[in-house]
């Protein structure tokens, strides 16, 4: 009987594939959950009928759709996060549309895409909010999603997203993965990390 043995390259070669079977383990796992969690996300904005309109403030015509979308379903009510001064916002958008002002919250304490949400998330969770449209412009809904899904998912607000035109160019990825960092940042230290996005701009 002849015995034959492995020779230790086999050995290495075999250690070094587990290794990066391992890697590669470690990897999938985190993204399969991430892509879950979207799938989910995706799902419950599909099945949801929202209650109210949440409207991220920078342009006026994120505001004029805001409007048009409130008259069309008159029970909604709107939230505006830092949009056009006050004194403009009434008689030039919602009046003109005959959408009522006591259907209206304006809250300006928001600089940016973060604060917007973080700025008004307890106030919707005090008042019974579920779910919202999401409204801002196509190029700015990614970042605006994602920031959106870890703030008010945090408090068990569902987003629909409804995203209004823009010639703008697509945003740079990167403002994305900071902002979202930025998010989970306020999750669990409550702190919106401000001065992060101004060393990273």
């Amino acid at each position: 009987m002849v015995l034959k043995f492995a020779s230790r390259s086999t050995f290495v070669g075999t250690s070094s594939y587990q290794k990066r079977k391992k890697r590669s383990f470690l990897w999938f796992c985190p993204v399969l959950l991430i892509s879950l969690f979207f799938a989910y996300k995706e799902l419950q904005s599909t099945l949801v009928q929202p209650n109210d309109i949440f409207v991220l403030g920078g342009l006026e015509k994120r505001e004029f759709e805001a409007a048009k979308l409130a008259r069309e379903q008159p029970e909604l009510q709107i939230w505006v996060s830092s949009g056009s001064p006050e004194e403009y916002v009434y008689p030039e958008i919602y009046d003109k549309l005959g959408v009522e002002r006591d259907r209206i919250y304006l809250d300006y304490e928001a600089q940016d895409t973060v604060t917007n949400f973080t700025a008004l998330v307890d106030r919707l969770q005090l008042a019974g909010v579920e779910s919202v449209y999401l409204m801002t412009s196509e190029n700015h809904m990614l970042r605006a999603r994602i920031v959106g899904e870890i703030v008010f998912g945090s408090r068990g607000i569902i987003l629909k997203p409804r995203a209004v035109e823009s010639d703008g160019k697509p945003e740079p990825f990167y403002k994305t993965i900071r902002d979202g960092g930025r998010a989970f940042l306020w999750l669990f230290t409550g702190k919106t990390g401000v001065s992060l996005k101004k060393k990273i701009n």
